[in-house]
């Protein structure tokens, strides 16, 4: 009876402190792993393709572009970090100790406060873009979007070193498990300035933007009779920033629908395979943007072909006029 009961613990020898082996299917955990390996693998191809694209060609360095490459590296890393780990977090055992599985934690919510953050800059990028035009050239540098970028992930290392390190406390019931098992206080503070902020303020910042494209799309068709040469340069150039303001409001839009459906689940409590389930959709949202940035930035598929044709190789391939 003892021999069964060891054989069902994580760590045999430590009777009393293991935890147990969860009773889930082989063929489960099997497919889980399947889907997950192929989702991590497909999100780092894809992410890679826009960080070369943007890092390699000089013209593709705009202060939006630079912000869209900050946002593939923290995707990059979902694909490269944070999938794989919950594919190890899904085996009925974690043997790789404490340590591994708090720096697991502590690189996962780097990331997903790093991507939240992204997302800002890049509603407010579209709105100084979109809402004062005239000023976006002088307050929206390449210079200052670095700097932004800089302090986005900057802040997200510091605030995560305070949160992980006050939730460690309650953080193992029994050896073999890898869970952080938030404090009701911590989590709602998290919540608060990871989510509900964040969010709040994208979806102002955005409801605005479309308001006022809306509105400045209405001015450009009842003047399409003008004729001179200024007008024309300040209409193609209102047009192209409307359009970027539309693939980054649907890159938005998806990033919304991936995140809000996991905190909501995680908020009240879900079952694991609903948290499962919302896992699977947000770890989903990083391998969609490469995806629409193909749909929508033609820029993006020119870069796509000289990649993996290896023209970049040649020389001067930098100089590239990919716009």
């Amino acid at each position: 009876m003892d021999a069964q009961d060891g054989a069902d613990l994580c760590f045999p020898q430590l009777i009393n402190t293991s935890c147990k082996k969860p009773a889930s299917p082989e063929f489960q955990r099997l497919l889980l792993h399947i889907v997950m390996s192929f989702l991590s693998l497909v999100t780092v191809v894809l992410n890679l393709l826009v960080i070369i694209s943007v890092s390699h060609f000089r013209k593709l360095q705009t202060p939006t572009n630079i912000l869209l490459l900050s946002l593939a590296v923290s995707d990059c890393l979902v694909g490269l970090v944070m999938t794989p780990g919950h594919i190890l977090t899904q085996r009925p055992c974690w043997f790789l100790g404490i340590l591994p599985c708090s720096l697991y934690h502590y690189t996962s919510f780097i990331i997903t406060s790093a991507s939240v953050g992204n997302m800002v800059l890049i509603s407010v990028d579209r709105y100084v873009a979109i809402c004062d035009p005239l000023h976006y050239p002088t307050r929206v540098t390449e210079r200052r979007v670095k700097l932004w970028v800089c302090l986005c992930w900057l802040g997200s290392v510091l605030y995560n070193i305070l949160f992980i390190k006050a939730q460690l406390g309650s953080q193992y019931s029994c050896y073999g498990e890898c869970l952080l098992n938030v404090e009701l206080i911590g989590g709602t503070v998290d919540l608060v300035f990871t989510f509900i902020l964040p969010v709040s303020v994208i979806i102002v910042l955005y409801l605005r933007v479309f308001v006022v494209a809306v509105s400045q799309a209405r001015a450009m068709r009842s003047h399409t009779a003008a004729v001179t040469l200024q007008l024309s340069v300040n209409s193609s150039t209102k047009k192209s920033e409307l359009k970027a303001a539309r693939t980054l409001g649907i890159v938005v839009l998806v990033f919304l629908m991936c995140f809000c459906p996991y905190y909501c689940v995680s908020l009240a409590g879900g079952s694991e395979f609903y948290t499962f389930l919302v896992s699977c959709i947000l770890y989903c949202n990083s391998c969609l943007n490469p995806v629409i940035y193909a749909m929508f930035y033609p820029w993006f598929r020119k870069a796509i072909k000289l990649i993996v044709t290896l023209q970049i190789l040649q020389p001067d391939s930098r100089e590239a006029n990919m716009l």
